[in-house]
């Protein structure tokens, strides 16, 4: 088999691990692939930078243009983010025919519906196993190894960054602002870091396994997305006390009435593996109907498992360009005439337990007026603690944990126990799942 040529677009942290691990195992590549991948092209606009991170082994060009439009060029890897140029670039490479490597997950998150179709009319494959999990191949898990499951639900801790900030919260007893600020120093957060902190990358990553899990197209706007910045640690001591720790976790779940997105963060039992995932690795469980629950842990960022994520799509691509396109793994598990119009369930409709923080004046009869809230709207206590005053203060913290409630609930019931006089400020309520 002929010799297969790539283009690479971006040769940036990811872009360079890739250029990298290509030419360190390219011996041991091509014995998995059957054939030899060279690296042809490498487009970046740093054209000294490109060049002399690329020896001559490869030809450099600032235009990007020039490596989608090269007719030796079989696959086109694009590492430049964003969804613009990106966009553009991607579709131009599919209209010219050349199949795409990409872990642009917010790029696929958006308008990966409009990608795969245009993919699909030209005969070639979009792979993008970099998208989620760095180096985890959570994607061929989904799509190929639990291809005999009726997926029912998908949670994972996709962000290293927030995983970062929330595990020095925990062990250095550290506000969030000061635990960012040493991620930042680390570069394990942007100097923007909103996309990490609020959630958007994790959305991003959840969109892409619910739609490969559950056969659904890309509705990254349908996922609720709540970030880590409210967290305290005062919040994260308690949930410790009770036996829990908090992650951000991207979950998705399969109900009868249709199917939830959501990115928040979750108290999980301090028991589970998945708690004890610390610093900026990620983990993601996977629960099928016939094979139970399995866990994904990993590099979810860096350099060279990222690349190791990106050669492996190479590889894939390599050994399918001969195949009929009939008889190729769809990009979304599912053949594209089986995608299913389930419906996203609203975050009212979302059912899970929670862990509520009120502040309170410490008199008489302030827990039955509460309790009596509560109650009134079926919500049932699961544990309560009722921390000390401290000397010279009259508001204490209560926390509870309640049972399995339908969050629209639990929305009526704070606002009603935010209206009571011997309630200072908000009520702080993060969603608790058991994962049993």
């Amino acid at each position: 088999m002929k010799p297969i040529n790539v283009g690479l677009l971006g040769i940036g942290t990811v872009g360079c691990g890739t250029f990298t691990v290509l030419q360190r195992n390219q011996e041991e590549i091509a014995r998995r692939a059957g054939c030899a991948i060279t690296m042809k092209m490498v487009a970046d606009k740093d054209l000294d930078k490109a060049q002399a991170l690329v020896g001559g082994r490869a030809v450099v060009t600032a235009d990007a243009h020039e490596v989608v439009n090269h007719p030796d060029i079989d696959i086109v890897v694009e590492l430049i983010g964003g969804t613009v140029i990106a966009k553009k670039l991607i579709l131009k490479a599919i209209l010219n025919g050349k199949h795409v490597v990409t872990a642009n997950k917010a790029l696929l998150a958006q308008h990966g519906n409009e990608i795969f179709a245009a993919a699909q009319k030209k005969d070639v494959m979009v792979a993008f196993e970099a998208a989620v999990g760095g180096g985890i191949p959570i994607i061929k898990s989904l799509r190929e190894g639990l291809t005999a499951n009726r997926i029912e639900w998908i949670a994972g801790i996709i962000n290293g960054t927030s995983n970062f900030i929330l595990s020095g919260m925990r062990d250095k007893g550290a506000d969030f602002s000061d635990v960012l600020k040493e991620a930042q120093r680390l570069g394990y957060a942007e100097a923007d870091p909103t996309f990490d902190i609020e959630g958007v990358d994790a959305a991003h990553k959840l969109t892409i396994m619910a739609a490969i899990g559950f056969g659904i197209p890309m509705q990254f706007g349908a996922v609720y997305t709540e970030g880590i910045t409210k967290l305290t640690r005062e919040d994260i001591r308690y949930a410790e006390e009770l036996g829990y720790r908090i992650k951000l976790l991207g979950i998705a779940k399969r109900k009868e009435k249709g199917i939830e997105l959501r990115v928040h963060p979750t108290l999980i039992p301090a028991r589970r593996l998945i708690a004890n995932v610390e610093g900026v690795m990620n983990a993601i469980l996977v629960k099928g109907d016939a094979v139970g629950q399995t866990m994904y842990y990993g590099a979810g960022a860096g350099a060279e498992p990222t690349a190791s994520a990106v050669v492996a799509d190479l590889v894939d691509v390599a050994r399918m360009l001969t195949s009929d396109p009939e008889h190729r793994v769809p990009h979304l598990a599912f053949q594209p005439d089986q995608l299913s119009d389930i419906a996203i369930l609203p975050m009212g409709e979302v059912e899970t337990s929670y862990y509520l923080r009120l502040k309170v004046y410490d008199k008489p009869g302030v827990l039955a007026g509460i309790t009596r809230i509560l109650a009134d709207l079926g919500i049932s206590i699961d544990a309560m603690v009722q921390k000390e005053p401290h000397e010279g203060e009259d508001l204490v913290d209560i926390v509870m944990l309640t049972h399995l409630m339908v969050e629209k609930h639990v929305d009526a019931a704070i606002r009603k126990i935010e209206a009571l006089p011997v309630v200072a400020g908000k009520v702080t309520r993060i969603r608790l799942e058991e994962f049993n």
